[in-house]
């Protein structure tokens, strides 16, 4: 086996976390032949620049600029942790009636677990909303035009943006590649951003919902702070005192 350079060996763990969601330690010193330390100073370099998150024995990939999962890959991944922060998150509805709900596999599934016992209004730029709540006979639902991008089969572009600039809604369900004190809510795609961004403008109340190992992880476009959020619903995965931190910046941080 020729001898590769750290940097060879640092693309090679790069492609195998986007094309199968997360690598393994063990396992990758076994298909680079190296050591397991070798390995773990590549995952630290990786993290460094952004690429990784290291998880215990191992690690996985940031959704970058150049690199996104598909919304296929998002419902086959933490599929029980989203559906407890998906019921969670529909509990926050409150007397909202009317609502938007963001692309995404969580927020999919908090459309589904929304009531069907009254009258509620959904504006949506993601197809697989639409089409999870059409069928609803108290539920008003709104597509809004543009753009389908093929990986997340939701709408982007002035088309969208601008049908969203003429609503006021009560509540908007918000969801993010990466979200971070620092950095607030962030994104791969400028677009995408633009329209999560108008979505928190027309909404009087907004709400983040995301697995744990959203936390912490910055992508390419910011689109709001974790401060203008009124709650951030998550997992018990998600450390308590980590939890606080965020809730120091504002919104209440809910962990189930």
């Amino acid at each position: 086996m020729t001898t590769r350079s750290a940097e060879e060996r640092q693309r090679e763990i790069v492609r195998a976390a986007r094309a199968t969601g997360s690598v393994d330690v063990t396992a990758l010193a076994a298909a680079l032949g190296v050591a397991k330390e070798t390995v773990r100073r590549d995952l630290r370099a990786l993290e460094d620049h952004g690429l990784v998150r290291r998880t215990h024995g191992g690690a996985y990939p940031v959704e970058s600029a150049g690199f996104e999962t598909t919304l296929a890959f998002r419902a086959t991944s933490h599929v029980p942790e989203k559906r407890r922060i998906a019921a969670a998150a529909a509990e926050l509805l409150g007397d909202a009636e009317t609502v938007f709900v963001d692309e995404g596999f969580t927020p999919q599934l908090i459309a589904e677990a929304l009531p069907r016992d009254r009258p509620l209004t959904v504006v949506t730029a993601s197809l697989p909303v639409a089409g999870a709540l059409a069928g609803a006979p108290d539920t008003s639902v709104l597509l809004l035009g543009g753009r389908v991008r093929s990986g997340t089969l939701a709408t982007v572009d002035h088309w969208t943006t601008k049908m969203l600039a003429g609503f006021v809604l009560d509540l908007a369900y918000i969801g993010a590649n990466g979200i971070s004190r620092e950095y607030g809510l962030t994104t791969p795609d400028p677009a995408v951003g633009e329209v999560k961004a108008q979505a928190m403008r027309a909404a009087r109340r907004c709400v983040f919902a995301g697995v744990h190992t959203k936390f912490g992880a910055v992508s390419f476009c910011r689109f709001a702070e974790a401060g203008a959020l009124e709650a951030i619903v998550t997992s018990t995965q998600l450390p308590a005192a980590e939890a606080h931190r965020y809730s120091l910046l504002g919104p209440q941080v809910i962990r189930v």
